[in-house]
């Protein structure tokens, strides 16, 4: 029996089990069971060696920002409409067949778009190589999830079904678990929360379902089997996604003002270009992107090319813009002046920990240079003298 059959198996068994106190445990060691067996499917198979079957885009700009759905959604249209690289669109389905990448220049930043092939219920499992455009999106920064306006709302709940099959949680936060795996000593279960969906022995009975006998876990949060799961696991993604229906010029008013209610979710039509402007600027609040300008000592800030940094891609703080500029240039920084919002004065000197924001003026100041072991005037540590008398320079005879 293939991993694939299995697992529909299990879920069938799930399925038919009543969920009560007594079918808790239960069902907790078969979601274990689930999550096992998925991380096998998502594994290259044995004896194979070199690059599978994927997609080649090199990484571009400043974020990149992955377009998922359907076939037949409008993906390659909003492509074109958003970066004007061209992408074929035609009124058949599949028209893509691979990756398209193009830039978006957006608030002097450049951030990659890319055009994936439409995926199909099944693609966690490898169905029209749902699995190559599903590895490209955990690459991205952010999800922008197209859905069709004039179809039911069950595309949407397909689509998270199969990505949350493969790791991605969309617009979750990581579970408040610590666990951490020891040589010996037991299992040591605590918690801080009270907790209504786990217990101690259904931590332990999962835990053994992974062949884990010897832990640490700790519990912040009222957290749920799924999450612990995703925690031992340790391979999740927990990436931000703005469903984005478009076609809304074929559907009613009503119907547009309801999904644009919706959380995290904004309403297009790329026929009739209707607003594109938004979901710029909705992409731009969930990328979380913050414009660093350098300002050198005694001249004017330099607006034309910031320094973009991000809490995705390594931090927002002084020290992160530091290291963005040169590695090097974090030992020789003495404080530095900072102008804008995340200032309370200005300019306010700031240490290496001060976290930026959007649109700050930064200015540097390093340490002075000075011979090690030398003081100034009459605390000098040693005189600059010669040390042999042989070697000092003789006067110049005077002159009668």
């Amino acid at each position: 029996m293939g991993i694939i059959e299995k697992i529909k198996e299990i879920e069938a068994e799930m399925a038919r089990t009543q969920k009560n106190k007594a079918t808790e445990y239960h069902l907790g060691q078969l979601k274990a069971k689930i999550a096992k067996l998925r991380t096998q499917l998502l594994e290259p198979p044995k004896g194979t060696s070199g690059a599978g079957e994927g997609f080649e885009v090199t990484k571009f700009g400043h974020g990149r920002v992955a377009l998922i759905g359907f076939p037949s959604v409008g993906k390659s249209t909003l492509l074109t409409m958003l970066t004007g690289t061209h992408s074929e669109a035609a009124s058949y389905e599949f028209t893509t067949l691979t990756c398209i990448p193009g830039i978006i220049h957006y608030n002097d930043t450049k951030i990659q778009l890319l055009d994936l092939p439409g995926i199909i219920e099944g693609a966690s499992e490898g169905k029209g190589r749902g699995r190559q455009v599903i590895a490209v999106s955990k690459s991205s920064d952010i999800v922008l999830m197209v859905l069709d306006a004039s179809k039911s709302e069950g595309h949407r709940q397909i689509l998270t079904k199969e990505l949350e099959a493969v790791g991605l949680r969309l617009n979750k936060r990581p579970p408040q678990i610590y666990f951490k795996k020891k040589k010996t000593g037991g299992i040591s279960f605590n918690t801080t929360a009270p907790l209504t969906h786990v217990d101690e022995k259904l931590c332990y009975q999962i835990l053994h379902e992974y062949k884990i006998h010897n832990a640490e876990v700790l519990f912040r949060e009222d957290a749920t089997v799924d999450d612990l799961i995703d925690i031992i696991e340790g391979n999740r993604k927990y990436m931000k996604c703005v469903y984005v229906y478009n076609k809304i010029d074929v559907v009613g008013i009503d119907d547009v003002d309801k999904l644009a209610r919706q959380p995290n979710s904004i309403v297009i039509s790329c026929n009739l270009k209707l607003n594109l402007d938004r979901l710029l600027a909705k992409m731009w609040d969930e990328m979380g992107l913050v414009r660093v300008y350098t300002k050198p000592q005694g001249q004017q800030p330099d607006f034309s090319d910031p320094v973009v940094l991000s809490a995705d891609r390594g931090g927002c703080t002084v020290e992160d813009f530091c290291n963005h500029i040169h590695r090097s240039l974090v030992k020789d920084v003495k404080y530095v002046l900072v102008w804008g919002t995340s200032a309370r004065h200005y300019p306010q000197h700031c240490g290496l920990a001060h976290v930026l924001h959007d649109e700050d003026v930064v200015q540097i100041v390093k340490k002075k240079e000075k011979n090690d072991g030398e003081g100034r005037g009459r605390f000098k540590s040693h005189s600059t003298a010669p040390a042999r008398i042989s070697d000092r320079q003789k006067k110049a005879p005077l002159k009668n």
